[in-house]
């Protein structure tokens, strides 16, 4: 590295400057402030712990994702957090230890090996809730309500929400008797809707009667919420497992509908992100012009349960700088006073007077040139009729 690129940081690594990361504390404490509106409460799990218990619940799709490296101390693996929804399930199951439903929430930097997409972040700023103890769907729906909350909180417009369940593949596939190669082949292929590769693979492996047909159809099972009469016409014989999931996706959708009737709801029964660790209801959250989700989550059942204590769970995650990049958070106040570089106890007071007051008060130093719009400043101190008083620049004469 030559001298001219040693300020250069790695691929997909950003720093966040003035006054963009003053917007960025001031929507992270709005956000803060909502959630415990909500009953949420603030944990900080650490940067890293132990490579084991950082994958726990999440399969492959973290692992991947997973900074690794050795504990000089203990000579075991660590990793270095990708996302921090395991944390949080190990917090509440192995940690708090409570009974009835916990609400947790969470803010803080990820380290991911890849971004997310071309040109994306891998240190996101991660913000989140978690609901723990409770199975019905009224708690996906207080997640999913939160979620919507949020981006509303960011001034983000627009918000199209995706909905899905992981369970009516899941159980399909069951059914169907598929091992897990070919439900691994079958899964990537509905990812990408390849219906010829989908009956190809079909054809061959000849699943009993009609789950082949129910498979198939999962791909084209997308729309508005009516495709969901479509589903339960071609899904009528798949099951109890699938009606339920089809009826819990028709209860959320009336539900959101009641508070937020405008908004554009969108089923794909093939959108099955998580798969491996997700059990339920997902959902992901979308605005006009971006082909990443904005915030995304879902259900998540007995993730403690390698922590010795299984737990139902519901949450989404969002990224900070994104909901910064996309929303209209205003910037925050640069008005200030200046004060003279001047010995004067009663100067002292004067500004610790004005700074406990809410007051952001700029001390002048000696043979410093400065512009006091660089400063942020829009008044100063001057000794006036034995006082030390505040004027505005125009009339600040000493």
């Amino acid at each position: 590295m030559t001298a001219q690129d040693r300020w250069l940081l790695p691929e997909g690594i950003e720093e966040i400057l003035p006054p963009a990361a003053g917007r960025l504390e001031q929507l992270r404490r709005r956000l803060l402030d909502l959630y415990a509106s909500w009953g949420y409460e603030l944990v900080v799990p650490p940067l890293i712990e132990f490579l084991e218990s950082l994958l726990t619940g999440t399969g492959n799709d973290l692992e991947l994702q997973t900074f690794k490296l050795t504990d000089q101390l203990s000579g075991r693996m660590m990793g270095v957090r990708a996302d921090m929804t395991p944390q949080v399930a190990r917090i509440d199951a192995h940690l708090l230890k409570r009974n009835g439903p916990v609400r947790l929430c969470y803010m803080g930097k990820v380290l991911r090996t890849r971004a997310d997409g071309f040109g994306g972040s891998r240190s996101p700023y991660q913000a989140g809730v978690e609901l723990y103890g409770h199975r019905g769907y009224e708690s996906d729906l207080e997640v999913l309500t939160l979620m919507l909350e949020t981006l509303a909180a960011a001034g983000i417009d627009g918000t199209h929400l995706d909905l899905a369940h992981v369970t009516i593949f899941r159980e399909l596939a069951r059914r169907a008797g598929l091992d897990p190669e070919r439900e691994a082949l079958l899964f990537e292929a509905l990812q990408r809707k390849a219906l010829p590769e989908i009956r190809q693979q079909l054809a061959v492996w000849r699943p009993p009667a009609p789950y082949g047909e129910q498979l198939l159809a999962l791909a084209e099972l997308n729309g508005g919420p009516e495709a969901l009469d479509e589903a339960e016409v071609r899904l009528a014989s798949a099951g109890d497992g699938v009606r339920t999931a089809l009826a819990t996706l028709r209860w959320l959708i009336a539900a959101l509908r009641r508070q937020w009737p405008e908004l554009p709801i969108h089923v794909d029964l093939a959108e099955l992100r998580g798969y491996h660790y997700h059990t339920g209801v997902v959902f992901a959250a979308y605005v006009p012009g971006q082909g990443q989700a904005v915030a995304q989550g879902g259900r998540y059942d007995e993730i403690g349960q390698v922590f010795g204590r299984a737990r139902p769970a519901t949450g989404f995650s969002t990224d900070l700088a994104t909901l910064l990049l996309l929303g209209s958070t205003p910037e925050p106040a640069r008005a200030g006073i200046y004060a003279p570089a001047v010995a004067d106890p009663a100067l002292e007071r004067r500004v610790a007077e004005l700074r406990s007051q809410g007051e952001r008060v700029v001390r002048e130093l000696p043979d410093a040139a400065v512009e006091l719009d660089d400063l942020g400043c829009d008044r100063r101190l001057v000794w006036r009729e034995g006082k030390w008083s505040v004027v505005p620049l125009a009339g600040a004469v000493a």
